[in-house]
Formats: structure tokens, C-alpha cells, sequence
């Protein structure tokens, strides 16, 4: 795809460095490095040259390279003016070079440019994105295996197993004269059985890749004194929130991040559950409600020693979000001769712990991990984000539906039409069919100069 317009920006962080790039894409790159170095770089050869401004005196003095299209990132032609990292000489050259024909890049735009170019996939894309992102080395991996294509091989070889299926069906409905009856044939229903399972085994990558990318977001919620913040400090392994013998201290959510085996784990400090004091701790106490009806688990903790009987979660059991699990933990065990109460079927799991000493604690990483079907990363763990494994999901429904109109009615047309439906929510992953608003929500979260 042409685009009649050249975009530049700056690729590293804004601040200071020891280098800056300035990248520069679009149909007058040519002219534009022409103009500005006196010279057309040879392509892919690293050229030692000033960047002089519109009166000739050099803004800076680095290396130039220059890609043509289509063998390039964007498959457009590019330069990278590779400089000192001052942020004064990375504005002046990019305001140089749009007084030279460019327009400044709109966040992503780069990317944007090399999916619409056909040099990647859209998920390959998002793992760019991941990459620079990542919170973890097995993040950072998954994200790189995304980039190198894996993700989207997973997710065409499921597509090409979809139009199997839906060939076989759709012959069946335009060959009706036929002697054999395909829709009876125990050999379709065998296929749909199999790309069911296909289905699941790519949703539950998906899953697992998702879940290093996003996490798992828990709250600490509980009377005030029950030990939520040192808890969270303990799990931080630093003093993330303050800690007083004072009820109310924290008022505002504390947000840590940690990471169990690569599992990003975002933990929120709350304050404390009680009848507020004055209008701050109201607030304080209204947010986090809202933040326990968003997250993917409530860590309710109770003070063993003065409510070993878990009243203060009974008192509050109505106004906790019903949808969200609850897991009691039972802090300061340390400080108690027996533990609390065993586990029950019927209520929530409870976990004896002690912030002071960190016993229980790997019991209770273990829990979150099981909570979220997290497994240990492998080698093959791949990047994923929540809108594959809702496509995926659509995907399997379709599927699931065309098997039941097999078992029940045997209506080829309907099953044909759900099976290229469930092609369609796969063929959104990698972007073979995309909509120009699911686009600027992809690329509208990049960094500008990528």
C-alpha cells in the first residue's frame, strides 16, 4: 500500500543518551536525504556524515543509513539518522526534516506502515508492542516468538483446518445428487470433532501467552490493622506502602507489580473496610470497592489473632463483588498457637499466612497461579492479548454450533455459514480482515517512532 506522505520521528525514549535515532519513511526519503546530507547514502551501508540545518550549520554529526523499499521495516524507503542523544539535536533534526517535506509520525505509525505493506501480520505487530513492553524475561521470549511469526502460524494452520471442514460441507451442499450423503458420513463428524480440539489447544497458547503479557490482578481488601499492607510489602520484598499500628493509614490504592514464574501478578494495597472517619477515608473506602469489582481476585485478610472466626468477612460477604473470587488469608499466624479453620466446599479457600515471617506465602503463589490455569512457561510459549482469546472464543462457538447442527438437524447451509463465521474471527487475529477502528485502538497504545 502507498502512502503519499513521508512521517518522521524519533525511535529511542525521549531524555538524554549516549545515541538518538531519528527515523524517516515515506516516497521523498530519497530526497529528503539527498538534500540534507548532500548525499544518497549506498543502501544498507553506514555513511559518517553532518546533519546540517537550513543555514549549513550542523545540528549534529552521527550516521546515516538508508533502506529502500521494499526491503525495509515499513517496506517503505528509509533513513536512520543515528546521532547524539541530547533532546535539543533529536527536536532540531526532526523539525529540520519536516521543513524538508515530512510530517511528524502519529504513535505506531511505523508498524501501521509494515502491516499495511505486508511485512508482518497484525500479530506480529501487537508483539512488537509486547516486546518493548515486557515485564519479564519469559514475556520478553513469548513476545519475540510472537514476532518471529509463531502466534500467527498456530492461528493459520487452525484457519486452513477451518476451511477444511468447511469445504467438505459445502461440497456436500453443492453435489446433493450424489449417492453418498457426506452430512451422514461418520467422517465429518469426525473432522468437526478433531478441529474442535484444535480450537481448544490454540485458545489455551492463547491463554497461557496472555497471561504473561496482562496477568492477574488482585486486591488486598479487609479491616483496617489486618496486615494488607505489610503483606503486600512482603510480596513487593520492599516497603512499597507504609505501615503504621494506626487503623486508617493507607487511604489511596497502592499498586505493586511482582512477577510468580513469569506470571505478571499486580497486587493492590486498599484501605481499610470499616464505617468511615472523615470524607477522605470514605473515598478511600469507595475505591476500593471499584477496584475489587475489576480485578480477577479479592485477597480478603484477617487478623488471626483477633478474628479467627473470619467475622469481619462475613460482615462484608454482601458487598463484595459477586462475580469476583475470594480468597481468605489468614494473616499473623505467627502470632497464634492453632490455625484457623480448615477449608470447606461450600465457602471460600482459605490460606493461613504470616507477613512477618512469609510462611504460607508460596502456598498462596501457588493458589493465584492455579486460580488464573497459569502454567510454568515453556519454550514454546507464545505472546498473546485478550482480543485473540476472545476471537478464539467466538471461534469455538461457531464451531461448537455447526457440530450441533450436525448432530441434530444435519443442515449443511447453517453449519457452512457458522464455520465461516468461526474463519472470520480467526482471520481478525492476524488481520486478514480488520476494521479501521480496530486498527487505531492497536496502534493509537504504541510509542511514537515505532
Amino acid at each position: 500500500m502507498a502512502h503519499v506522505d513521508t512521517i518522521v520521528a524519533a525511535a529511542t525514549p525521549a531524555g538524554r543518551g549516549g545515541v538518538a535515532i531519528v527515523r524517516v519513511s515515506g516516497p521523498r526519503v530519497p530526497e529528503i536525504a539527498a538534500t540534507l546530507l548532500g548525499i544518497l547514502p549506498q543502501p544498507r551501508t553506514a555513511v559518517l556524515t553532518a546533519f546540517p540545518d537550513e543555514r549549513g550549520d550542523p545540528i549534529d554529526v552521527g550516521i546515516a543509513l538508508f533502506f529502500p523499499g521494499p526491503h525495509s521495516y515499513t517496506g517503505e524507503h528509509v533513513v536512520e539518522l543515528q546521532g547524539h542523544g541530547g533532546p535539543v539535536v533529536v527536536e532540531n533534526l526532526v523539525a529540520r526534516v519536516v521543513a524538508l517535506g515530512a510530517r511528524r509520525a502519529q504513535p505506531g505509525e511505523f508498524t501501521l506502515r509494515a502491516y499495511l505493506n505486508d511485512k508482518i501480520d497484525l500479530a506480529q505487530a501487537e508483539a512488537v508492542a509486547d516486546l518493548i513492553d515486557a515485564g519479564s524475561t519469559d514475556a520478553a521470549r513469548a513476545a519475540m516468538r510472537s514476532l518471529q511469526g509463531e502466534f500467527s502460524t498456530m492461528v493459520a494452520g487452525l484457519t486452513e483446518a477451518v476451511i477444511e471442514v468447511r469445504t467438505y460441507v459445502e461440497a456436500a451442499i453443492d453435489f446433493p445428487e450424489e449417492e453418498v450423503d457426506f452430512l451422514a458420513d461418520t467422517e465429518l463428524a469426525a473432522r468437526l470433532a478433531h478441529l474442535r480440539e484444535h480450537v481448544a489447544a490454540v485458545a489455551a497458547s492463547a491463554r497461557q501467552g496472555r497471561l504473561l503479557r496482562d496477568g492477574m490482578t488482585v486486591v488486598l481488601a479487609g479491616r483496617p490493622n489486618a496486615g494488607k499492607s505489610s503483606l503486600l510489602n512482603r510480596l513487593a520484598g520492599y516497603d512499597a506502602a507504609i505501615v503504621t499500628p494506626i487503623p486508617g493509614t493507607t487511604r489511596d490504592v497502592v499498586r505493586e507489580r511482582i512477577a510468580i514464574d513469569g506470571m505478571p501478578l499486580h497486587v493492590l494495597d486498599t484501605a481499610g473496610l470499616r464505617e468511615a472517619q472523615d470524607a477522605v477515608e470514605h473515598e478511600g473506602v469507595r475505591r476500593a470497592h471499584a477496584e475489587m469489582a475489576k480485578a480477577d481476585g479479592v485477597l480478603f485478610v484477617i487478623d488471626s489473632a483477633a478474628d479467627p472466626e473470619a467475622g469481619a468477612y462475613h460482615a462484608e460477604r454482601a458487598s463484595l463483588p459477586a462475580n469476583v473470587p475470594v480468597t481468605l488469608l489468614f494473616n499473623k499466624i505467627d502470632l497464634v498457637d492453632a490455625l484457623p479453620l480448615a477449608n470447606t466446599q461450600s465457602g471460600p479457600r482459605r490460606i493461613a499466612v504470616s507477613a512477618t515471617t512469609g510462611q504460607g506465602l508460596e502456598l498462596l503463589r501457588t493458589h493465584l497461579k492455579q486460580a488464573m490455569q497459569f502454567q510454568t512457561p515453556e519454550s514454546g510459549s507464545i505472546s498473546a492479548r485478550q482480543r485473540h482469546s476472545d476471537a478464539l472464543a467466538r471461534a469455538a462457538r461457531h464451531v461448537d454450533a455447526a457440530v450441533e447442527l450436525l448432530r441434530q438437524r444435519r443442515a449443511g447451509e447453517l453449519m457452512a455459514e457458522e464455520l465461516r463465521a468461526a474463519q472470520r474471527a480467526l482471520d481478525e487475529i492476524t488481520g486478514v480482515f480488520s476494521s479501521d477502528d480496530l486498527l487505531g485502538r492497536i496502534f493509537g497504545s504504541f510509542c511514537i517512532g515505532k
